[in-house]
């Protein structure tokens, strides 16, 4: 069995919490603390959100999307491949460490989708990017954290509250959905989300698609056409 080495650390902006980045063969993890936050070998949820997010907005013309955390390139990757040629993709990623290890020791993982023309990167917090929008995108999907909550930043709390889904739903256009990842099941987050106006469906996918591993949870919220 080959050793994990650890290739790389980053401070997370405004917080105390580090970012490892470590290697096995070429399997990469992304550790804060004792949690693995994503594996290279696990892809199957992140692409899911992508996937089922543009099934709620293909009708859309010219879509736009923002895509909060840039993790392993997966959500991004499988966005790329379903969207058309003209939308606009705008990647939020608040640790500056993590666009580096994309274009560096991952770059065989993330197979140049950063250089993508469709792509933009937003340095900073996610939670900015969308209280600028008003009505500029079709789709917000956030994999900032391991579900509604903030882990890898307590003020990421304020994505899952009523006043951040209101500014995302502000964020959205009409028919344009909220998509959310997460590792487990959250009943309250479902009832925050309906008591913001969105229609709420709550979807349970695996790790590693079809494949199996771990159960996760993906909320599709969709903003109402009035």
């Amino acid at each position: 069995m080959l050793p994990w080495i650890q290739l790389d650390s980053a401070t997370i902006p405004g917080e105390n919490g580090e970012l490892r980045l470590k290697q096995r063969g070429s399997e990469f993890s992304i550790m804060l603390g004792a949690n693995e936050l994503m594996n290279s070998r696990l892809s199957g949820s992140e692409e899911a959100l992508a996937t089922l997010s543009w099934d709620r907005i293909k009708s859309h013309a010219k879509p736009r999307m923002l895509i909060g955390g840039l993790g392993m390139g997966f959500t991004l990757r499988a966005a790329l491949a379903v969207l058309p040629q003209d939308p606009n993709v705008t990647v939020a990623e608040l640790v500056p460490a993590v666009v580096a290890w994309a274009r560096g020791p991952m770059a065989e993982v993330f197979k140049g989708c950063l250089d993508d023309p469709r792509v933009g990167i937003h340095q900073g917090d996610v939670g900015e990017a969308i209280r600028a929008g008003k009505a500029a995108y079709d789709a917000i999907l956030l994999d900032v954290d391991n579900g509604p909550d903030g882990l890898t930043r307590k003020s990421n709390d304020r994505l899952y509250d009523f006043a951040g889904l209101r500014a995302a739903g502000d964020a959205l256009r009409p028919g344009g959905v909220l998509a959310v990842w997460s590792s487990g099941p959250d009943p309250d987050f479902t009832r925050r989300l309906k008591g913001s106006g969105f229609a709420v469906d709550v979807v349970n996918t695996r790790a590693n698609g079809k494949r199996g591993g771990a159960r996760h949870v993906i909320w599709l919220a969709v903003k109402p056409v009035k």
